[in-house]
């Protein structure tokens, strides 16, 4: 190598040990670049201003929990079910964040009405009554159904097997309604039935959730525990030593997403802001296949809407 050479090559070596020892250099801006694009969700398929919420960017679901498997806690505490499901699904396709609000059912109609939830889910079967108070998007179709113990020992085979004898329902229920003759079962229900085969009506436990009515038959202080059939079969499906559906599902009625109408009468109104945007959003789900995707994750795809 010929002197020259070695010559440049102490000059590199200077150089580069020269630069590991100096300051580090300041930092300058790159040149421009085009901006990352921020990832979004899916576009909304309806949108509700933001003065029509209970709450800005959420919508507030009333449910009266539990009442398994449409609303109930999981084991860490979190509200899950077929309606826990689906209401979050249609706030996901609204753009808002859900929120479910525990509720007492036989309120559950003035909590939306009063503006403390945006609309209800919770298995409220579509009557004449509610019409007129609220407007109702079909979404679901259950019967009711009688609970008794394992065994059966009281022998209740059917509805006229509970004239006469206690019956738990909860208040303000299609269930408790029935059993009574009030509503829109005025004059009617199981009380008339029950004359007509020359007996007397059975005598309701009202009880302010659905779960205490179910604690009545268990500490045997009812023959029978009248609610809708999904949950019926819920909890005989969960405790099959303790209960047992007796005779047939009763009556199978829709059930509805619940949303105030803003009418003194709401049987003839047209739905609201609110309305339209949920219905829409509830119809994409449908359209799509989540909807039955949903059911059949619960077992009840039989209970869809037609």
């Amino acid at each position: 190598m010929s002197s020259k050479a070695k010559f440049l090559i102490l000059l590199v070596i200077a150089a580069v040990v020269l630069s590991a020892c100096a300051a580090p250099a300041a930092p300058t801006t790159p040149a421009p670049t085009t901006a990352p694009v921020a990832t979004q969700g899916p576009t909304p398929v309806a949108v509700i201003p933001p003065d029509k919420l209970a709450q800005k960017g959420h919508l507030l679901i009333c449910s009266d929990i539990p009442y398994p498997p449409q609303e109930f806690f999981d084991e860490n505490g979190n509200p899950t079910g077929i309606d826990i499901d689906l209401g979050t699904e249609i706030a996901h396709r609204l753009g808002l964040q859900v929120q479910f609000v525990n509720s007492v059912f036989d309120t559950i109609i003035a909590a939306v009405n009063s503006g403390k939830c945006d609309i209800i889910m919770s298995a409220m079967n579509i009557t004449d009554t509610r019409k007129k108070q609220v407007s109702m998007i079909p979404y679901f179709i259950a019967g009711q159904a009688l609970v008794v113990v394992k065994g059966n020992p009281n022998n209740i085979n059917g509805p006229l097997d509970i004239c006469g004898q206690q019956v738990a329902a909860e208040s303000g229920t299609t269930n408790s309604d029935w059993l009574s003759g009030t509503n829109d079962y005025a004059g009617a229900g199981l009380p008339a039935d029950c004359a007509k085969a020359g007996k007397a009506a059975p005598q309701v436990v009202v009880t302010q959730k659905d779960s205490d009515a179910l604690q009545q038959l268990q500490a045997n202080k009812v023959v029978a525990y009248a609610t809708d059939s999904p949950v019926a079969g819920y909890y005989t499906a969960q405790h099959p030593d303790q209960f047992q559906v007796a005779g047939q599902v009763i009556q199978p009625i829709p059930e509805g997403i619940v949303v105030p109408c803003g009418a003194d009468d709401c049987t003839n109104a047209p739905l609201s802001t609110v309305g339209v945007a949920v219905q829409t959003a509830f119809q994409s789900m449908v359209a799509d296949g989540t909807y039955m995707t949903i059911l059949k994750k619960w077992g009840q795809e039989e209970a869809a809407i037609k």
